[in-house]
């Protein structure tokens, strides 16, 4: 039994380990943020879609939940687009520590999606994470607080920005999907959400006239990365990862996946080298910011067992 948790567990880690690896592809794939989750999306759809038919899960939800579904894509989406595009214009080094706040984001959207009351500690946990924010960007953009408020924002600010943006987002994404997780299949939700992501994103660029022959003209390298980032990274990963909740808390999950800008920056230290290497301070804030999110898993879970 033990070496049962502990294959589940390594498992988990992997699948961890993949979703780091993420941020890695979107600096390698050279479409810019809004045609890579395009077409991320529409590879992953279509794996999903024949998996489902392999394991003969039926389709059927009612029409409010689909329409739910649908809408609640476009929220992950903009999630991916806004992740992608931070990693464009500043580094993922950056993208991944400011990500981390998804945690605190998910503390304040909890109270009002559950009706339940704000804890104390997680606002002063969102403080500490800010001053771990604070060292995250000094490290590379000294002053940022007087040249944010300048006509030409850094792309290191628009990073900033960006990630914080994509960090809420994922969060309210997190708290929607817990919804549906509860009393859907979450292979069927993964497709209808996607398939929604795909129908709102095609509309956009449809009306935007960004539909266009350059638009379907992908280089072989890229394609190769799409496929590994649609099949691996997000069909694959996806459906793994909820196959290991079976067998290991949620609570264990959680920490796990706070392990994910470590493995990630880690690896953009290791595949880019000086583009990646940051400042000390920098490591400082992120260690602020990672060490803040699992010190608040741990009291939350231990004010659960009370």
């Amino acid at each position: 039994m033990p070496d049962v948790k502990l294959k589940h567990n390594l498992h988990l880690h992997l699948i961890v380990f993949i979703w780091g690896f993420t941020a890695i592809l979107g600096k390698l794939i050279s479409l810019d943020a809004l045609p890579l989750v395009w077409w991320r999306m529409s590879l992953a759809v279509l794996l999903i879609f024949g998996y489902i038919l392999y394991k003969k899960t039926s389709f059927k939800l009612s029409k409010k939940d689909i329409v739910l579904l649908l809408i609640s894509g476009l929220v992950i989406a903009l999630h991916w687009i806004t992740f992608f595009k931070a990693i464009k214009v500043s580094n993922i080094s950056i993208t991944l520590a400011c990500l981390s706040t998804g945690a605190f984001f998910t503390s304040i959207l909890e109270p009002i999606f559950y009706n339940r009351k704000i804890v104390w500690y997680e606002i002063v946990f969102g403080l500490v994470v800010l001053i771990g924010l604070y060292f995250v960007v000094e490290s590379s953009e000294p002053n940022f607080i007087q040249k944010s408020f300048s006509e030409n924002m850094s792309g290191t600010m628009q990073g900033v920005l960006l990630a914080l943006t994509s960090a809420f987002l994922s969060a309210s994404f997190s708290i929607i999907n817990g919804k549906f997780a509860q009393r859907l299949d979450a292979t069927i939700v993964s497709f209808y959400e996607l398939l929604g992501g795909i129908l709102f994103l095609s509309i956009f660029l449809l009306f935007s006239g960004q539909f266009t022959m350059e638009f379907f003209t992908i280089t072989a390298e890229d394609l190769m990365w799409l496929f590994i980032l649609a099949s691996i990274c997000t069909a694959y990963a996806f459906i793994a990862s909820v196959a290991v909740m079976k067998f290991i808390s949620p609570y264990t999950v959680m920490l796990t996946i706070n392990l994910e800008p470590v493995y990630g920056i880690a690896l953009a230290v290791l595949i880019f080298e000086k583009n990646e290497q940051m400042s000390f301070s920098f490591y400082i804030g992120a260690a602020i910011i990672l060490i803040t999110v699992i010190l608040n898993g741990l009291i939350r879970n231990h004010k659960k067992n009370d």
